[in-house]
């Protein structure tokens, strides 16, 4: 399993929601919302940590310490509302993160939809020479506004984690960050045809609330 060449694709965090209003709220001065109403903006990975909490810090540090792409395939790409796959790395201002507020992620939404599938085309394309290489999305599969879209690009490539099945966004990013911090690699399934919908499965592995990794 650890032989495998694995680029992560993490479900955004929402640009709308309280914690996001905290960091575009033109009076706070905490560094990180100076950031992104400066010119240079901030890191997306950062801002997205920071407007989902557990859940995003999760993802992101699971996928960074689990990455294997090939060159020069980047390991972890985020899914925007808008702008399709981006690096954590990628700079975002305040513009850009109203931009994404105003846009549904629903696969039915074209501003959503279709730059998320070009990147995907994009992405397979990059792979075509890397038939091993598995795509894994963290994030949910319960609904379609990721499947839909990627599934018919990517195919039997993308890849899930089957302990997300039945967990919640909590849930799900406490065990990422304990399997990050134990370098203890989840199973991932297919997408097609996988059950993507069921209940939690028994308590065990993640279910003790971590701390973060230092």
């Amino acid at each position: 399993m650890t032989d495998v060449p694995r680029v992560f694709l993490l479900s955004p965090a929402s640009s709308a929601g309280e914690r996001a209003r905290l960091v575009t709220r033109p009076e706070a001065r905490f560094p990180l919302a100076l950031a992104v109403r400066s010119a240079a903006g901030a890191a997306l990975g950062e801002v997205f940590s920071f407007t989902s909490g557990l859940y995003f810090r999760g993802k992101l540090h699971y996928a960074t310490a689990f990455a294997r792409p090939p060159a020069p395939v980047p390991g972890v790409l985020v899914i925007t509302a808008s702008r399709g796959l981006r690096p954590p790395q990628d700079r975002v201002t305040l513009d850009v993160l109203q931009e994404f507020a105003g846009v549904p992620i629903d696969a039915a939404e074209p501003r959503y939809a279709e730059p998320l599938r070009r990147d995907a085309e994009l992405l397979a394309t990059l792979l075509a020479s890397h038939p091993t290489t598995q795509v894994v999305l963290l994030g949910s599969v319960a609904s379609d506004k990721y499947v839909d879209v990627l599934g018919p690009v990517l195919g039997d490539r993308l890849m899930f984690p089957s302990d997300f099945v039945g967990r919640g966004d909590m849930s799900r990013g406490g065990l990422m960050l304990r399997a990050a911090r134990e370098r203890h690699e989840l199973t991932y399934v297919p997408v097609a045809g996988a059950v993507r919908r069921g209940r939690r499965p028994p308590r065990g592995f993640g279910d003790v609330f971590p701390t973060s990794p230092r």
